[in-house]
């Protein structure tokens, strides 16, 4: 998991005691999102607990679809609910189980290539399961194309919102990567992760994948769009057999990624202040980018 951590308020532990009474929270500590909070006693439980009024209405979504991902018999752990979802003086959350692992290690000036040091084939292996996953028990609550960043709105935040905030020396740049997405036919949608970011997948001592967090973007969509996520990370789909036509998709899909954090900052209502500093990381990797 990734955030800002810091002591736990007695606000957050309300709701953890609500989750899981008679439960013991010394030594748990907090991350901070800009939509939620996660109270973490490690090797016990993290408690999700929404931070706006839009987190909090998907929240009980979400809670399902990790009950039923941890039912499926998948070669890696997710974190099922322990809880149901609760409200305690008008915050909302859930007690999650505690997925053991290694976090992907961050090697000093290669944030991108956090990826390198692991086997080709794990990632291959994990985009085949996903693949395969049968959505029908899932449909109802998985989320809609783009969620979490505008959902069937997309292009219009997009187009809308967060490229005016660019200069202008980059708008059409921005532009053209939107609607190259827009224009991709959509193939027959699977289960989509949404985020596989490398803070997200957990290993064991021999770099096995054990262990996939971070579930809330999850959707039934383009599977070109998780494996962008993971070239976006230096890792060569080429290596697991994609072909011209699907490297094309993946690249259209990660010249779009960079965009996104931005979006979220809107969709989160965050100060000028921070819509400014996205600005500057989004414009920085717009420059790295353009030529993929």
């Amino acid at each position: 998991m990734t955030g800002r951590g810091e002591d736990v308020d007695e606000g957050l532990l309300a709701i953890a005691e609500a989750a899981l009474p008679g439960q013991r929270w010394h030594g748990a500590r907090v991350l901070r999102h800009p939509s939620h909070d996660v109270l973490l006693l490690p090797g016990t439980a993290a408690v999700r607990v929404a931070r706006t009024p839009s987190a909090a209405a998907v929240l009980p979504r979400q809670a399902e679809l990790l009950r039923r991902l941890a039912r499926l018999d998948l070669p890696f752990k997710v974190p099922g609910p322990l809880s149901e979802v609760v409200t305690v003086q008008g915050r909302t959350g859930v007690a999650l189980s505690w997925v053991y692992g290694w976090p992907t290690p961050r090697p000093y000036g290669h944030e991108r290539g956090r990826l390198l040091s692991f086997r080709p084939e794990r990632f291959s292996e994990l985009l085949g399961v996903l693949s395969e996953v049968d959505c029908g028990p899932l449909q109802d609550v998985l989320g809609v194309p783009h969620e979490g960043v505008g959902g069937h709105g997309w292009g219009e935040l997009m187009l809308g919102e967060v490229i005016p905030r660019l200069p202008w020396t980059r708008r059409r740049e921005a532009r053209r990567r939107i609607g190259q997405a827009q224009g991709l036919p959509v193939p027959e949608p699977r289960l989509v992760h949404g985020k596989l970011d490398a803070d997200n997948l957990l290993w064991d001592g021999r770099r096995r994948l054990v262990g996939v967090l971070g579930w809330d973007r999850a959707q039934l969509f383009d599977p070109a769009l998780d494996t962008a996520w993971l070239f976006g990370q230096q890792w060569d789909p080429r290596r697991a057999g994609a072909d011209r036509e699907q490297m094309r998709r993946i690249r259209i899909w990660v010249r779009t990624l960079g965009l996104e954090p931005l979006a979220r900052a809107i969709l989160d209502h965050e100060s000028e202040e921070h819509l400014a500093y996205e600005v500057g990381k989004t414009v920085a990797w717009l420059d790295q980018t353009t030529g993929w």
